[in-house]
Parts: structure tokens; sequence; C-alpha cells
């Protein structure tokens, strides 16, 4: 597969998962707004930095993979991608439509782990990228966390 069909791809992926949870992730909800939250749930405006951040970086990272790694490394990124993206996508679903609360955070541990291997090549193909990847990690850690602090209440 050509470095330029791997980077069509992976910012496709991302295309769905920004359209994606974009569909259902719903803060403005009743539902949600009645929630506690967890006291380290950061306040809105960071929510609302980071996510365009991380889009961007994501788009811009799978081009850089695909234009600097092998094409084994290419194909890990775009599985790896793929599945990160479906399970953060399967969390969406769960927890704001059936509010299957443990289930959405589940969903989200296997999101974070598949990025696992996306923070490793980005390290791979640049420095620089991989420090750009640490934030979008973190994001799905702490993501996760929450997560789970929501499922205890």
């Amino acid at each position: 597969m050509s470095h330029i069909a791997v980077g069509i791809l992976g910012t496709a992926v991302i295309a769905i998962y920004a359209f994606g949870s974009g569909r259902l992730v719903a803060t403005d909800s009743q539902w949600y707004r009645s929630l506690s939250k967890p006291a380290w749930q950061p306040p809105r405006i960071v929510v609302g930095l980071i996510w365009p951040y991380n889009f961007a970086m994501l788009i811009t990272a799978s081009w850089v993979v695909a234009s600097r790694l092998s094409s084994t490394q290419q194909l890990v990124w775009l599985v790896s991608l793929t599945l990160s993206v479906l399970a953060a996508l399967a969390w969406a679903w769960l927890f704001f439509n059936p509010h299957a609360l443990i289930a959405s955070a589940v969903a989200l541990v296997f999101a974070t782990l598949f990025a696992i291997p996306l923070l490793v090549l980005s390290f791979r193909a640049s420095p620089a990228l991989g420090c750009a990847f640490v934030p979008y990690q973190l994001w799905l850690a702490l993501a996760t966390s929450l997560a789970f602090g929501y499922s205890a209440q």
C-alpha cells in the first residue's frame, strides 16, 4: 500500500472518529448534567481545546507515519488506530445511549490500550511527533479513569 493511501485511510478513520463522536457524545443532555462529576473532571474549556488538538495531531501523525515508516509499521498504525477509534466510539455510544457505565469504561480501556502502538510508532517516526502524541495517550487514560469514576456512582 502506498504511503499516500495510508495517509488517506488514517485521515478517513480520524474523520469518522470526529464525526461519530460529535454525533454520539451529548454532554448537554439532562442525564449527563445530572451526573455527579468525579473530582478530577477537567473544566469544559480543557475538553474543548484538547479534542481539536487530538484530531489534528492524529491526522498529522498518520501522514508522518505513512511517509517515514515501513509498510508493516504502517499497517500496524492503521489497525491500531481503527481499533482504538472503534473502542472510543463504543464508549460514546455505551455511555450516552444505554448508559452502560461499566461497559463504557471497559471500552475506554481498550481504546487506551490500542493507542499504545500508536504512541510507539509516533516516536519511531519522529521524537517530536512522539512527544506531540503523549497528550492524546494521557487524555485517553484520563477519560478511562473518569469513566470508571462515573461508573462508581
